[in-house]
């Protein structure tokens, strides 16, 4: 009988330009959780690359037969005989590049692959402008993987303002969410732990989300605090500024209480939405 506990982890990175160094630090820091003990490993978005220019990435971006960081990132799996969650890669599809998450088993198979649904286009108050959308094509179904522990729900970073895509991965029974990221500095600040916990407690679900930090060579500001958070919201692991491991016990009897506790589940119901309008008479009066 498979064991409702394990240990997870999340690995924290601050990718480069060199995919090759980016894949030897990974694979270092996966090494080391799974030497911690942990049978799930997670990786943060853009794993082999963090860069900002188009061309560049578009230069040196490679389809998946080719792709020196997963064939590292899946050796290193089945080496260690782990779970691992590789938060995004860079990854080319014929003419377009997906950002990609992939489920590797502990063989190295590619037990799963999840492209970014919702893409980063923002303009934000202290004028950093965003276009993710511009060298990315976005992912169009969410993705619930099998593991020994239960299903695990996959997304990537901007996903998470998006409650209804883990709504959706929780009916279909993930018991454990993921929003690995490169979330930037100041959004991050503002509303990271805040929304990895929402999910969580909304969902009665564990959320596991590995994140890049600090600053890059594309010039951008991660701000890490990779975070694992239990059913009822409470934090069991967080990263600071600095690349390195996280590990947290997950312990699956959580989820059935969490979600007996509070049956959010249970009590969800389509919601048609009435709109009342004024008459202009009324709304200039109020003026």
């Amino acid at each position: 009988m498979t064991s409702t506990s394990f240990t997870a982890a999340c690995v924290q990175m601050r990718s480069t330009r060199d995919q090759a160094q980016n894949r030897d630090d990974a694979i270092r820091m996966i090494r080391e959780a799974a030497t911690a003990g942990a049978l799930f490993v997670q990786t943060p978005e853009m794993t082999n690359l963090v860069e900002r220019s188009t061309t560049r990435l578009r230069e040196v971006v490679e389809a998946e037969d080719r792709h020196i960081v997963l064939a590292g990132l899946r050796e290193a799996a089945r080496e260690r005989k782990i779970w691992l969650h590789i938060g995004s890669l860079s990854v080319k599809v014929g003419e377009k590049v997906a950002n990609r998450a992939y489920m590797i088993d502990p063989k190295g198979q590619i037990a799963a692959r999840y492209d970014k649904i919702h893409l980063f286009d923002v303009d934000l108050p202290n004028g950093e402008k965003w276009r993710e959308s511009a060298t990315y094509t976005g992912g169009e179904s969410a993705a619930v993987v099998e593991t020994p522990w239960g299903l695990v729900g996959l997304s990537i970073c901007y996903d998470i303002r998006f409650p209804y895509l883990y709504r959706a991965e929780a009916e279909a029974g993930a018991v454990m969410l993921t929003a690995p990221a490169c979330f930037t500095r100041q959004t991050g600040e503002a509303h990271w732990q805040v929304l990895q916990r929402a999910r969580a407690i909304e969902n009665g679900a564990f959320m596991i989300s590995a994140a890049q930090a600090g600053t890059h060579e594309d010039g951008r500001e991660t701000y890490g605090h990779s975070i694992i958070v239990d059913p009822w919201g409470r934090v069991l692991a967080e990263a600071q500024a600095e690349p390195g491991v996280i590990l947290a016990e997950i312990d699956l009897a959580l989820v059935a209480d969490a979600r007996q506790r509070i049956p959010t589940m249970q009590h969800t119901k389509p919601t048609p939405v009435t709109a009342y309008r004024a008459e202009k008479s009324r709304l200039d009066a109020a003026e």
